[in-house]
């Protein structure tokens, strides 16, 4: 009598193995990261690590499970592993072994999160789960300001709600600072415009959706928005240019946006103050220059290695405390991601990371401009949302922030790399490996 196999184990496996728990999966783990300040602050820190870990291990299971579908190479950008390596390494010359560990874990969590994310969604569908956790929490942000400044006309301390809604803000809703909100409302407005341009949803949720996360932008009142905003609005303008440029003259096309850029950027620092001036952000950037000037007393100090990587700053580590003792304050980040990789991992760590997020951005935007689909446009848009905004936040050194510029840079990396061509050398003899680039289905990605 033939004996039935395990019904427990059989069940696992395929339930790891659905694209109904991926899609799940997907949602739940881009809901726990952008959720971070609400559920730390509802239900204690410990609990949202409890979270992110259980996470991880689910997230390993199902690699297990698929790992037929995926070739190593293609897994994880080459440049990423040498960034968390380097990372990862500074415990060795850190001021703190544990406290080094513990932002080398956290780091390191969240880039798997969006491995497991990237290999088991395609582009659309991360689009669209993206799209679905935005309208959840800035619904969340928008209900919450209003029964703080309108309906109960007091703050609500323990979520960061200052409660100025009927004011016209400042709001920072779940996400504990109007910078934060306007970031997120910026990333949560190309999304929807991808998704409503690629048809995923009813018009009048698309409608809905905009509004929401450029009524929030406002609202908000950081000034970083409005600079997102422009860095976008030309980049968006760019990338249309080239795609309806004759392939023959991409590459002039190409060479001429890269030297204005180039200018643009010379241009803006020289005249800098003018238009710190315009965007009514003078006093945000007297705090960053002071900060960014006692920053670089202790970057002298270990340029080349940095004081370990920390992450989030420790009040209690060295040398963040004596910045912030220093200057009377008490930040937990450089306000620039740029300015914070040099501080912890010195010049060294610099480096790597511009390699690691150029390259993405690169390839995102070669991808954008040569296929035909609007959906490709999403990468390199959230790319530039993300690498501007890293001049004024740490964002995209931790937490959301860090999980949008892997997951762009996953997406980035899968299209083209020296990688898609190992994946075509070993198509005849493995017709399994690898996700299906969104071009084999159009816009519908991955059917299973």
């Amino acid at each position: 009598m033939k004996t039935p196999p395990a019904l427990s184990t059989s069940w696992i496996v395929r339930t790891l193995d659905s694209a109904a728990f991926a899609q799940a999966f997907a949602h739940t783990a881009i809901a726990a990261v952008f959720a971070q300040h609400l559920v730390e602050r509802t239900a204690g820190r410990v609990t949202w690590l409890t979270v992110i870990a259980g996470l991880c291990v689910v997230g390993a299971a199902v690699l297990l499970v698929r790992r037929r579908e995926f070739t190593l190479v293609r897994l994880i950008p080459s440049t990423l592993v040498v960034f968390l390596g380097w990372a990862l390494a500074s415990v060795t010359w850190t001021t703190d072994t544990s406290g080094t560990l513990a932002g080398w874990l956290s780091l390191a969590s969240i880039a798997f999160l969006a491995v497991v994310i990237a290999n088991t969604r395609d582009t659309l569908q991360t689009v669209r789960a993206l799209a679905d956790v935005f309208r959840v929490l800035l619904v969340l942000s928008l209900a919450l300001e209003l029964l703080s400044g309108v309906f109960f006309d007091m703050p609500f301390t323990f979520l960061g709600i200052e409660g100025d809604i009927a004011a016209l803000g400042p709001v920072q809703g779940i996400f504990g600072t109007r910078n934060s909100l306007g970031f997120i409302a910026v990333l949560a407005l190309i999304t929807f415009y991808i998704e409503w341009r690629t048809v995923s949803v009813r018009t009048g949720v698309s409608l809905f959706s905009a509004v929401l996360a450029a009524l929030l932008a406002a609202l908000s009142d950081s000034p970083t928005v409005l600079v997102l905003a422009v860095a976008t609005g030309i980049a968006t303008a760019a990338l249309g240019l080239v795609r309806r440029t004759r392939r023959g003259l991409r590459r002039t096309v190409q060479s001429i946006l890269g030297a204005t850029v180039v200018v643009g950027a010379l241009v803006g620092y020289l005249f800098r103050e003018r238009i710190i001036a315009w965007i009514g952000a003078g006093t945000d950037f007297s705090i960053r220059a002071e900060l960014w000037d006692q920053i670089a007393s202790f970057v002298r100090v270990e340029p080349v290695r940095g004081w370990g990587w920390f992450g989030t700053w420790s009040r209690t580590d060295f040398p963040f405390n004596a910045i912030n003792f220093g200057l009377g304050d008490r930040h937990t980040s450089a306000l620039n991601a740029y300015v914070d990789v040099v501080l912890q991992l010195g010049w060294v760590g610099l480096l790597i990371f511009i390699a690691f997020a150029g390259l993405a951005l690169g390839r995102a935007w070669l991808v954008a401009s040569e296929r035909r689909s609007i959906l490709y446009a999403w990468t390199p848009l959230i790319l530039v949302t993300v690498l501007v905004d890293a001049l004024f936040e740490s964002f995209p050194l931790h937490g959301y922030g860090w999980l949008m510029l892997v997951l762009c840079a996953l997406r980035a990396g899968q299209s083209r790399s020296w990688r898609e061509n190992i994946r075509e050398a070993a198509r005849p003899a493995s017709p399994a490996s690898g996700l299906p680039d969104d071009t084999s289905t159009g816009t519908h990605g991955i059917a299973r």
